[in-house]
């Protein structure tokens, strides 16, 4: 009996997705709940289980493929085996061959450095038929990332395109350098050899991204406020109760909580914050989901936080730690990124001083963390090093006044630098 596979449901924000990579070729053998396929959609990377064991028949579609909920990706053969002299069943002219037998026996010397790639590298790995014990790993403990892979390839084709070095000829007479002109530049000839480019498609999500910062940048009034808050009563909170705090909630007391409930704080006060723009009417949200950005290998995601003003600090901890590793793994699911009211961005992870940080349309507003750098301020007429951070607000000036900007900016920096307000909702 034949199992036809297909592409599960899609949410209604998502129209289609795209064909990243078989992890089965025609007449192998799967077992059942098996991964068999990746799809890229505009925010995750969802994995196609076998829905039966058997042997893979037929595949439908090629790797890179645009397709859409309920499409049959494949044909499982229900309970038969894939004996070692078995053939293979022909893959559809359309699909183009699908997983070639040499990019299948790449992915199957990958399995052993499955822990050092990442995501995105084994991608572009499997793609471009890379053996990826050839390429040396950045990060942490050697994993190697995206970039690794590309600046492999780089260097291979530059390699590649370099001429094959060949006898020299007798010398010839040296001709006397031409006259050069008063005041004429003459480049010396590039060291760098070849020089040249890779053409590497965007990825979904990275589209997908550059299509809603555009679409914000063309359609919302944004502006940029900026104040600058002193961390230190915060500091000296997180060293006191730092070690009780995580032997008893398993999690480090970081600053995103105190961020997190500090714009909640303020959200309740200023609700054209929390608003946004649906056609000529202004929808005002009297819940809190606050997204908190996650870099990742494929780009920058945001989960939500639900219901941000009723989470205590270890309850926004958790829930922020569990997002980013679950985002970096490539496990966040759909409903955790759907949504959202405000988002919080922090660039000063990466040593960002200062930036104007995009709004996440449909929403209104975001908020922009940076680097805490030790400045000197004057505090009661004596000046004095403090930990200072710069924080930005971008909103929509169609619907928030600079005067609520710059107010809901003061109202985080007081419960930043007085923390008892948050506790006591002062």
């Amino acid at each position: 009996m034949t199992i036809e596979v297909r592409v599960p449901q899609l949410p209604e924000s998502v129209a289609d997705a795209t064909l990243v990579a078989w992890h089965k070729k025609p007449g192998d053998a799967v077992l059942r709940d098996e991964n068999l396929v990746d799809l890229e959609t505009d925010k995750v990377v969802l994995e196609v289980p076998a829905p039966a064991a058997g042997v893979l028949k037929e595949i439908k579609f090629a790797d890179g493929t645009t397709v859409t909920s309920g499409q049959i990706l494949a044909v499982i053969e229900d309970g038969a085996s894939a004996g070692p002299g078995a053939s293979a069943p022909a893959v559809m002219a359309a699909a183009g061959g699908a997983v070639s037998t040499a990019k299948q026996a790449l992915q199957d010397a990958s399995k052993g450095d499955q822990g050092k790639l990442s995501p995105a590298a084994k991608r572009v790995v499997e793609e471009n038929q890379v053996d990826p014990k050839s390429v040396s790993g950045s990060g942490r403990d050697g994993r190697v990332s995206k970039s690794d892979v590309v600046n492999y390839l780089s260097s291979k084709a530059a390699s590649a395109s370099a001429p094959a070095p060949t006898p020299a000829p007798a010398p010839a007479p040296t001709p006397a350098p031409a006259a050069k002109a008063p005041g004429q530049f003459v480049p010396a000839p590039s060291a760098r050899g070849a020089r040249a480019d890779q053409h590497v498609p965007m990825t979904r999500l990275r589209a997908r991204i550059a299509e809603r910062m555009v679409q914000a940048q063309a359609t919302q009034a944004l502006l940029t406020s900026f104040n600058e808050v002193d961390l230190k009563a915060v500091n000296e909170l997180r060293a006191r109760y730092k070690d009780q705090f995580e032997k008893q909630n398993g999690v480090k007391l970081g600053f995103m909580s105190f961020f997190v409930k500090a714009c909640a704080l303020a959200l309740k006060e200023f609700p054209s914050v929390n608003a946004s723009v649906e056609g000529s009417d202004i929808v005002y949200h009297e819940y809190f989901d606050i997204g908190v950005a996650v870099s990742t290998d494929r780009g920058l995601i945001v989960p939500i936080v639900r219901d941000a003003d009723l989470l205590s600090f270890a309850d926004i901890e958790k829930s922020v730690a569990n997002f980013a590793a679950r985002a970096r793994a490539g496990a966040i699911t759909m409903e955790e990124l759907t949504g959202g009211t405000f988002t919080i961005t922090n660039g000063g992870v990466f040593g960002s001083l200062l930036s104007t940080p995009i709004v996440n349309a449909p929403q209104s507003a975001i908020l922009g963390m940076h680097k805490i750098q030790d400045r000197p301020v004057v505090i009661d007429g004596q000046v004095l090093v403090r930990p200072m951070m710069y924080i930005a607000l971008t909103y929509d000036h169609r619907i928030i006044d600079g005067r609520e900007a710059v107010q809901f900016l003061v109202r985080v920096k007081q419960c930043l630098e007085d923390p008892a307000r948050m506790v006591l909702g002062l």
